[in-house]
């Protein structure tokens, strides 16, 4: 059914060249972001639920990033994977650190070489076929993880792993930040961190419900449970709508004409659509924004070390040490296994919540004021699990893990939803593609750094700092808060022809919010 944004088929002129005449293009282009300006997030579902489908369908691909995340360090709770994995240590089992560190980055490098590799398949073959190797990738890589007995085989079949996780969590902003209309857009992108807590939850929730067990099964079913999310995007993939700006640029008129029809719905004109996406790809086609060296030079410079920068802060903040050893660094605190298991889901439920928080407040509050806010909390929190483990009470332990709780919501409704926003919006849309891979590089290379540092810092056998770790992060927190200060944008209700303008411009990105665009 055609909306008041809609135009009749009727004397609209047929555009077949991804360079529309200059008068054209540019009326179109000016229409497209009148319209998307005006419209409301209620109109979009109402009007185009296919459009909402496919974004939400590419972002939840992140589900099996999210639970490799967190079970690396979940499992490390399960008596008998210490058992199986680990050596003895203090009438108990250990897994020694090396190997611990080993275990936990592994995963990292597979994503560092499969997020370019994506980016890669994804300019040239498209956004469907890419999450398509990345799926059958990983299928391979959980196999190997559930049948291995030794380590090294099963470094090898989590750095396999790795390298389909890499392709899902660059296509999914990649693609759901193309797809979708202004005012959706940081709902959909922000959709990628809710299938990043949901594979967390869930993680966690087969951890409670298999590390009981005291054979193979107490950590082999979790990784066991890791086929049904690449069942969901191996059966819905067949069904998905291409990209139409990969199209476009591939000068596949017709292809992306039907793409945008399948979006839209069909009592929807996507003409003025389709113009202003040649338009667009015809002005960075102009630019010669094509090449890798591109995204550090001039204004994209800029536009990618934001893009990066983002992920560092969740890292320098302490996702690694909050999230991914909670049920780990509960124990070491002196809680009971079971309780342990308990607070890691509720780590990850609260997590879930705050980032559908995150959607109800992103398109009022604005991009800069969630996460410089939410970058000051978090190092905040960090600083008193500190502070509580160098001032022993009788309830320090349970304190330390509730403020771990209240540190994953705040981190959720902030910087770990936000972060996905500003990556889809800072990144060029010629070079969406790669930025997104080195902004997946990014995150990998630091949770490399993270996953060997930390179980040094926490394991027994090591550092045994427990809650002092607190203290790194919170420092760390504080000094990248005053960054986010001066570095982050606020790119809410702003086309990407506007967003292109300013970053042209170089308008310093504190003052962006309130910066006027004139057309």
């Amino acid at each position: 059914m055609a909306t008041e944004k809609s135009v009749e088929h009727s004397n609209v002129e047929t555009v077949t060249t991804p360079n529309p005449p200059n008068d054209h293009g540019k009326s179109a282009l000016i229409t497209d972001n009148f319209l998307e300006h005006e419209q409301t997030v209620f109109q979009v579902i109402r009007d185009h639920p296919a459009l909402v489908w496919w974004a939400f369908f590419f972002s939840v691909s992140a589900i099996g990033w999210g639970f490799d995340a967190q079970v690396n360090g979940a499992v490390l709770s399960i008596p008998s994977f210490r058992r199986d994995f680990g050596e003895e240590y203090d009438s108990g089992y250990v897994v020694p650190a090396p190997w611990l560190s080993a275990f936990n980055s592994i995963s990292s490098v597979g994503q560092f070489f499969g997020g370019f590799i994506c980016s890669i398949f994804a300019d040239r073959f498209g956004r469907r076929l890419a999450l398509a190797i990345g799926v059958l990738i990983s299928c391979g890589g959980i196999f190997g993880e559930l049948f291995s007995t030794a380590r090294a085989a099963f470094l090898i079949s989590k750095l396999i792993l790795g390298v389909g996780l890499g392709f899902y969590l660059t296509i999914g902003p990649l693609y759901s930040s193309e797809v979708s209309p202004v005012v959706l857009r940081g709902i959909t992108t922000a959709g990628v961190n809710l299938g990043i807590v949901i594979g967390q939850l869930l993680s966690n929730a087969a951890i409670k419900g298999f590390g009981d067990r005291d054979d193979r099964w107490a950590y082999r079913g979790p990784f066991a449970i890791q086929f049904f999310f690449v069942a969901f995007l191996a059966l819905g993939l067949p069904f998905s709508v291409e990209s139409p700006w990969f199209l476009v640029r591939h000068e596949r008129m017709e292809a992306a004409r039907n793409a945008l029809q399948r979006l839209y719905g069909r009592g929807t004109n996507v003409e003025t659509k389709l113009v202003a996406i040649q338009m667009t790809v015809a002005q960075d086609l102009a630019a010669q924004e094509s090449k890798w060296s591109d995204a550090i030079r001039g204004p994209n410079r800029l536009r990618t070390a934001i893009s990066c920068g983002v992920f560092v802060c969740q890292h320098l903040v302490g996702i690694i040490f909050v999230l991914g050893f909670s049920t780990y660094f509960f124990q070491l605190a002196g809680l009971p296994t079971e309780r342990s298991f308990d607070l890691g889901v509720g780590v990850t439920a609260c997590g879930v919540v705050g980032t559908i928080i995150s959607w109800t407040i992103v398109n009022r509050i604005g991009r800069r004021t969630i996460f410089n806010s939410g970058m000051a909390i978090l190092s905040i929190i960090n600083l008193l699990i500190g502070i509580l483990d160098v001032v022993p009470t009788s309830g320090a332990s349970w304190t330390q893990a509730a403020l771990t709780v209240v540190w994953a919501f705040f981190y959720q409704v902030s910087i770990g939803a936000v972060a996905f926003v500003l990556l889809g919006e800072t990144s060029a849309p010629s070079l969406r593609a790669k930025t997104t891979a080195m902004a997946t590089a990014t995150q990998a290379v630091f949770g490399i750094v993270m996953n060997i540092v930390v179980p040094y810092m926490v394991n027994p056998d090591a550092g045994n700092m427990k809650g002092k770790v607190g203290f790194v992060f919170g420092g760390l927190g504080a000094i990248a808060t005053v960054g986010c200060f001066l570095y982050i944008p606020d790119l809410k209700d702003r086309t990407f022809e506007e967003i292109d303008t300013m970053f042209a411009n170089r308008v310093p990105p504190r003052k962006m919010g309130e910066y006027v665009v004139e057309h």
